[in-house]
């Protein structure tokens, strides 16, 4: 960590994977930047791949409280490193459908049309894939959107349990694909293919996660310094309200502010919006960025998401990496609905006391039994913006978290309908564990941006409307959440977000794309 300076070209606060990836893409350019993390490096040790210390002692996670829509305290699924959540996330990066950028009718209402179409955004996934390493095939998906070309890495390739389903789901007309995936899984890489992926931090460095990808790589350009275990308090405007001049921030146990000609909020979709809304001062009384639509904080989503369990009393699943496969046919409106329901994906391969942390009823060598015996699974189906879903804070400064889910019809019938694929291969015994609001690893919506002042938070660039040196560049400008991981996305956005920025700086060249499979 460097010593900080009192003034910066650049501040970027957070270190996640919308921080990680603007880092990388305006480092290089001769100015100086800051980004600031409010938690540690995640050491390297043991415990990364120990079931007890990641479910069952939470470790990792944040001991951080929020409240949810009735005042209840609860203990969210979010962990602050630098890296952000995506250390723990699966490194599934997929591209949002084309049809995600237009209205999307769903049962229960409508996914509301992107300002942009996905054609503007397709370049900037393309980089995106190659700043995360992404292995997959192109052109096996049916609900694919056109590509310029082939992704940077092939296919890492099912094991025999899971190209046993393979075959079989095809055999029933379905359309399985590989999963795209961002690990570091080919010659000379440090991927070895364990069962501590999904839901685990990397003890070798080798998932592509923010840090290893993104920060890292940025950082080795020089021109920027990285504080951690820095907590912002608010961001400062000038009396006009018009411009940002510094954040104000404890670390070290010193409050200090910080200036800068630009900011760019990338501390997540719920703890972005808590720092504009703290932020509330004279010309920006609801918070900053709230003037104009009364929208930040609102419009909170984070999928209907179900893990499933598929068991067979007969037969063992001796998988390793299960997380290689995923199912799009019913993603769209599909032959059981004339409506979305969603995407099916493998799911890291559950152990039986990664079970039992959520089931404390059930005895360890009960679902261990089921463990060895199950294929499991990651549905996950799209909800939609409500106003009232939102993020706000309570008198005493802590996050309270509306949310109420929607578009349940849809979801439901997805587990419905994989359920009954599962028990016709073989597979009777279903278990089902649907996530609640603790789980915020999908958080996106309380920002979005649009084409209207009136209706978003932030422009079609991600600046926020009323403000002109201040960007909020994570999952909070999505408008839907889709049914899709959202962390590609993030990343493709703030790579055409800081292509704008590097416009305005009159840089003629692009920046190179710099990554590394390493720490």
């Amino acid at each position: 960590m460097n010593a900080i300076k009192d003034f910066y070209d650049v501040v970027i606060i957070g270190a996640g994977v919308g921080g990680g990836a603007m880092a990388n893409r305006l480092a290089g350019h001769g100015r100086s930047i800051l980004m600031i993390e409010r938690g540690p490096r995640l050491p390297r040790e043991p415990d990364n791949w120990s079931v007890d210390a990641v479910f069952h002692t939470r470790k990792y996670a944040t001991k951080e409280t929020w409240r949810d829509r009735d005042g209840k305290d609860f203990n969210p699924s979010t962990y602050y490193y630098v890296g952000g959540n995506s250390k723990f996330f699966g490194a599934a990066t997929l591209r949002f459908r084309a049809e995600d950028f237009e209205d999307l009718q769903h049962e229960d209402g409508l996914a509301p049309a992107w300002p942009v179409r996905y054609s503007e955004f397709a370049p900037y996934y393309d980089i995106a894939e190659k700043l995360m390493g992404t292995h997959g095939t192109a052109g096996m998906d049916p609900t694919e959107p056109p590509r310029s070309g082939p992704m940077p890495y092939p296919a890492i390739g099912h094991e025999p349990e899971i190209a046993f389903f393979e075959r079989k789901l095809r055999d029933k007309g379905l359309n399985p694909f590989p999963l795209p995936i961002a690990i570091d899984y080919h010659e000379g890489g440090s991927c070895v293919r364990c069962r501590t992926c999904d839901g685990f931090a990397c003890q070798l460095g080798a998932k592509g996660d923010a840090e290893v990808r993104l920060v890292n790589p940025a950082l080795a350009k020089g021109g920027i310094d990285l504080v951690t275990e820095a907590f912002v308090h608010r961001v400062i405007t000038d009396p006009t309200g018009k411009r940002v001049t510094g954040v104000e921030l404890t670390v070290n146990g010193e409050t200090r502010t910080i200036g800068a000609d630009l900011f760019i909020s990338s501390a997540g979709a719920i703890n972005s919006s808590a720092l504009l809304l703290r932020s509330a001062n004279n010309t920006h009384k609801r918070g900053i960025g709230n003037n104009m639509s009364d929208q930040l904080g609102r419009n909170y989503m984070a999928h209907n998401n179900t893990a499933m369990m598929a068991i067979s009393p007969f037969r063992k699943n001796r998988v390793v990496f299960q997380k290689s496969m995923a199912i799009n046919d019913y993603y769209l409106a599909n032959r059981e609905k004339p409506y979305p329901l969603g995407n099916v994906q493998g799911l890291g391969k559950l152990q039986g006391g990664m079970l039992t942390a959520n089931a404390r009823w059930a005895p360890e060598w009960l679902m261990s039994m089921f463990a060895e015996r199950s294929v499991d699974w990651w549905l996950m189906s799209e909800d939609l913006p409500d106003p009232n879903n939102r993020v706000s804070l309570d008198p005493d400064g802590k996050i309270r978290l509306s949310y109420t889910a929607n578009n349940l019809k849809s979801h439901s019938e997805l587990v419905k309908v994989w359920s009954a694929h599962m028990r016709s291969l073989g597979y009777p015994l279903i278990i089902t564990n649907k996530m609640d609001i603790k789980v915020s690893m999908h958080q996106c919506g309380t920002a979005r941006f649009g084409s209207d002042p009136q209706t978003s938070v932030l422009d079609p660039n991600c600046k926020v409307w009323d403000v002109d040196n201040l960007y909020v560049v994570d999952a909070s400008f999505l408008p839907s959440s889709t049914a899709l991981n959202p962390s590609l996305t993030i990343v493709a956005q703030a790579t055409r977000t800081a292509e704008h920025i590097l416009s305005q700086w009159g840089a003629t060249e692009t920046p190179p794309i710099t990554a590394s499979s390493a720490a």
